[in-house]
C-alpha cells in the first residue's frame, strides 16, 4: 500500500509523534471555487487547523501517487491548473496508474484518509440524493462511502440542491450517524436548519470524540456525520437560497445537464444568482468545520494515546 501514499513531511511527522492530522479535500480548490480565492481559502484553512492543535492533510492524487499532505507549490499549482479530474471511488485506481492529477471529492478523500490512518476528514458539505433520484438514480457516491468507511466528516449539512429528507433516508438505512454539532436538525450548507431532525446533538468536541472512539471499537464500520451549522452571521436566508435554487435547478434541466455535471453548474449559477454572496458562505462555512473539526481530531488522539 505505501507503494501509493506519499505523506508531507509535516503530515509523517505527525504520525509518527502521534499528533491528530485532519484531512482535506481537493476538489474545493480545484472545482469549488475560483483563482486565487480558492488557494487563500485552502491555506487559510490549513492554518486553523494548525492553530487549534491538529495538523492539516490536503489530499490530491499527483504524479502516480496519493499525495496526504500537499506542499505551498502544490497547492498552488492545483489551484491553477486545468481540467484537473474529479476524482471519487471509481476513479481513483486509474489515475494513480495513468499518472494523471485528480482532485478528490468526499468520497474518494474519505478513502483516502482511512489508508492513511486518518479518521477525521473537513469540508463544506456532502453530497447526497439528488432531487428526482426515483428515477434517474442519481445518488452521490458520499453517501456509500460514508456506510463502509471509517472516517469522521465534518461539514456543514448538505447542499439544498439536493433532497435532504431522501438524503438523511439513505445515510439511516445505512447505520451513518448523523451528529448535530450544537444543532437538532441538520444544517443546509447556506443556512443553519432545515426541517429535518439529526440523530443525535452534540455541544462539545469531547462528546463527538467519545461517540466516534465507541463506535469503531464495537467494529461498527463506516463513517458518521458531524454535522456543524454555518456561522450566523454568514447564512443566507431560507426564502433567498430557496428560491435562487429553484431556478437553478430550472435552468440545469432546461439545458439537460445531468450526472456529475449538476452540481458545479448548479454551485456556479447560485453563486451567479447571489451576486457572490454564496461564495462567501462557503468559505465561512469550510472555516468554521476546520475550527471544529481540528478541536474534534484532538480530543479523538487524546483517547488513543
Amino acid at each position: 500500500m505505501n507503494q501509493y501514499l506519499a505523506l508531507s513531511e509535516e503530515v509523517k511527522e505527525a504520525k509518527e509523534q502521534g499528533k491528530p492530522v485532519v484531512a482535506l479535500e481537493s476538489t474545493i480548490i480545484s472545482h469549488g471555487m475560483p483563482y486565487p480565492k480558492n488557494v487563500e481559502t485552502a491555506r487559510a484553512v490549513e492554518q486553523i487547523i494548525r492553530d487549534h492543535g491538529a495538523v492539516p492533510a490536503t489530499i490530491a492524487i499527483m504524479d502516480g501517487k496519493i499525495k496526504i499532505g500537499l506542499s505551498d507549490a502544490e497547492l498552488e499549482n492545483f489551484g491553477q491548473a486545468e481540467g484537473i479530474a474529479k476524482v471519487s471511488r471509481r476513479d481513483l485506481p486509474y489515475l494513480v496508474a495513468t499518472g494523471q492529477k485528480g482532485a478528490t471529492t468526499v468520497a474518494a478523500t474519505m478513502i483516502c484518509a482511512e489508508l492513511a490512518g486518518i479518521r477525521t476528514f473537513v469540508t463544506g458539505g456532502i453530497g447526497g440524493v439528488h432531487r428526482g433520484a426515483e428515477t434517474s438514480m442519481d445518488i452521490s457516491a458520499d453517501l456509500e462511502e460514508l456506510a463502509k468507511t471509517n472516517v469522521a466528516v465534518i461539514c456543514a449539512g448538505a447542499k439544498s440542491i439536493l433532497d435532504l429528507g431522501l438524503t438523511m433516508e439513505y445515510l439511516e438505512t445505512n447505520g451513518v450517524p448523523v451528529i448535530g454539532y450544537e444543532t437538532d436538525v441538520l444544517p443546509a450548507f447556506y443556512t443553519r436548519t432545515s426541517e429535518f431532525p439529526v440523530n443525535f446533538r452534540a455541544d462539545d468536541p469531547e462528546t463527538v470524540a467519545a461517540a466516534l472512539n465507541t463506535k469503531w471499537d464495537l467494529g461498527l464500520s463506516g463513517g458518521a456525520v458531524v454535522a456543524n451549522p454555518i456561522p450566523e452571521a454568514h447564512a443566507i436566508n431560507e426564502a433567498e437560497i430557496t428560491a435562487v435554487i429553484d431556478q437553478a435547478l430550472t435552468e440545469a434541466e432546461a439545458n439537460s445537464i445531468n450526472g456529475k455535471d449538476v452540481t458545479p453548474f448548479l454551485l456556479a449559477k447560485v453563486e451567479e444568482l447571489t451576486g457572490g454572496k454564496s461564495l462567501d458562505a462557503n468559505i465561512a462555512l469550510v472555516k468554521h468545520n476546520a475550527h471544529v473539526g481540528a478541536d474534534i481530531a484532538v480530543k479523538l488522539a487524546d483517547n488513543l494515546n
